[in-house]
């Protein structure tokens, strides 16, 4: 498959996606397992569908299995690397490699999408990079990952092991097919998974428009299936940078709402396929939707990108994770009608109020009903207006968000992922104490944000613990409550468990909310009812005085 060919990832189809816990370890499972076997049949690496192009002679794009050559790629690289820090390849293995990997022409038989492609020619293929500092997508960073996992995995295996390895992938069993029909490439890659992430709700639909565009586009075809390509590669440069943030398929849903102007809109499988049965406006609902689907990613590369970093009531938003299916379209029209920032970032707020509220009271009432019609007119002024609207009426059919809701709540037990982001909130408002200006501390950068409970779950049994007892009262009006929440980073949380309150207290150094615990109990070193009380006490205010 790969010898005197060389093989490359079309810039329209996804970049290297693999998880290395998930992905990149079974694969390498699944060629131990095989080793063990000693069975005399081949390795399958499964089916590849390759598109001829029309430059050069022996170059394809591969339109299927694109993760898992990519796998192999890194897999291969890695071993040769091993192997060569234990002695010369022989001549068998250095034709292998020359086939797979580098030509002695110094042609590389495989190159990922474009903007990867060059990291992943000095980190893998040449070794001649071995910082992973400025990453600049996310996809870079999986490359790496799985590198670095064969890397650290291939260190502990035998020269044999390692010789049984290459073998087994070297001489493994595969099935290609070439097409220079687009058309029938797009009708196999929805039925082609292997070992891999199976189609993505986004890929199925590129796949369904250019399908169609193939059937339906009549002279204007290949126009039609360059711009959808074009827009598709961009699409995926934009996903490289802010999967970390978001789901893509999630920003379907947010295209579906704001390109057919509802909060009610779902489902965009069906949506699509409905629309695509329209005879009259298929293809152009096609353009008009690839459109609206790239303009949202490059919106959305802008919302977590620069604008987040520069303004916190945007980072603010942007790390809010709950009801994103409903702010997150309020968000891409606001973008889509160009307001200025200062507008951009009194929507934000105005979102966040209403969203951490329903978040914190937990009621059931559907807030597409009360805001659907706001969202279809979209004024910032009318938004904001029925935002405030709701968090003061006593009408029985809207009155679910208000004070009266809000502030018990805040008293109570709180979702984990909720309670961490209110902290992070807490976090900076105590940096702002006593400075006139600041910059804000990014909710990213606190690292692998654990929520811990100061006075544990499990009660600790030594009489000289530090905390109080943990009678019925306390159990249920002080163990789970904000006053009692810390934010940790996990390998902290992990390191304290349900310790004594002096020890734990005396790891309380990094955050102000740890220094501030540390220092109410300075005199006693007593985490009691007491305690918690204060601390909520001065948790909810501030969350008062910013969501009141």
């Amino acid at each position: 498959m790969f010898a005197g060919n060389e093989i490359f990832v079309p810039n329209y189809q996804r970049a290297y996606a693999w998880e290395k816990d998930k992905h990149v370890a079974q694969f390498l499972k699944d060629l131990e397992d095989y080793v063990a076997s000693r069975t005399e049949s081949k390795y399958y690496f499964g089916h590849f569908l390759f598109e001829k192009t029309r430059d050069k002679k022996y170059e394809y794009g591969v339109i299927d299995g694109q993760q898992r050559m990519t796998t192999i790629v890194i897999f291969l690289a890695a071993l040769f690397e091993r192997l060569k820090s234990l002695r010369q390849l022989s001549e068998t293995e250095e034709i292998v490699y020359e086939n797979i990997i580098k030509s002695k022409s110094l042609v590389i038989r495989f190159k990922t999408v474009d903007y990867d492609n060059r990291f992943f020619k000095d980190y893998v293929v040449e070794n001649t990079r071995s910082d992973k500092g400025h990453l600049e997508t996310e996809s870079q960073k999986k490359i790496a990952e799985a590198y670095d996992y064969f890397k650290d995995e291939l260190k502990q295996k035998s020269e044999d092991d390692l010789q049984k390895l290459l073998n087994s992938v070297a001489n493994a069993a595969c099935t290609t097919h070439q097409v220079n029909n687009e058309s029938e490439s797009i009708q196999m890659f929805i039925f082609q998974n292997n070992r891999g992430k199976k189609p993505t709700n986004l890929e199925v639909i590129k796949a369904l428009f250019m399908y169609n565009v193939h059937l339906y586009g009549g002279e204007d075809t290949r126009a039609i299936l360059t711009d959808i390509k074009e827009r598709f590669e961009q699409i995926y440069r934009a996903i490289s940078s802010i999967e970390a943030n978001i789901d893509e398929d999630d920003v379907l849903i947010y295209t579906q709402r704001t390109h057919f102007n509802s909060l009610w809109e779902s489902n965009t499988i069906k949506k699509v396929n409905d629309e695509l049965a329209k005879p009259d406006t298929r293809i152009e609902f096609i353009k008009t939707f690839t459109q609206a689907l790239a303009e949202n990613f490059r919106y959305l590369q802008t919302f977590f990108g620069e604008d987040g970093k520069a303004n916190y009531d945007i980072h603010s938003l942007a790390m809010l994770d709950t009801q994103k299916g409903i702010f997150m379209p309020f968000v891409l029209k606001a973008y889509k009608f160009d307001l200025p920032i200062e507008e951009k970032c009194r929507l934000c707020r105005a979102l966040e109020t209403l969203f951490v509220r329903q978040g914190v009271i937990r009621r059931g009432a559907q807030i597409e009903n009360r805001l659907n019609d706001v969202y279809q007119n979209f004024s910032v002024d009318d938004i904001v207006g029925r935002i405030n609207w709701l968090k003061t009426t006593q009408s029985w059919w809207w009155k679910y968000w208000d004070d009266d809701q809000f502030f018990p709540a805040l008293q109570g037990w709180i979702e984990r992922g909720l309670a961490k982001f209110l902290l992070w909130k807490y976090e900076n408002h105590l940096q702002t104490q006593g400075k006139g200006g600041y910059g804000f501390t990014p909710f990213d950068t606190i690292p692998n944000k654990h929520l811990e409970h100061i006075a544990p779950l499990t009660q600790n049994e030594d009489p000289a613990a530090g905390y109080c007892e943990y009678d019925e009262d306390f159990r249920e009006n002080y163990l789970d409550c904000l006053g009692n929440y810390l934010l940790l980073s996990g390998s902290h949380n992990c390191s304290i468990g349900n310790a004594p309150f002096a020890d734990k207290r005396a790891t309380y150094t990094h955050l102000l909310q740890q220094q501030e615990v540390r220092e109410m109990t300075a005199q006693d070193c007593v985490w009691d009812k007491a305690k918690i009380n204060a601390r909520r006490n001065k948790i909810v205010k501030f969350l008062k005085e910013i969501y009141g």
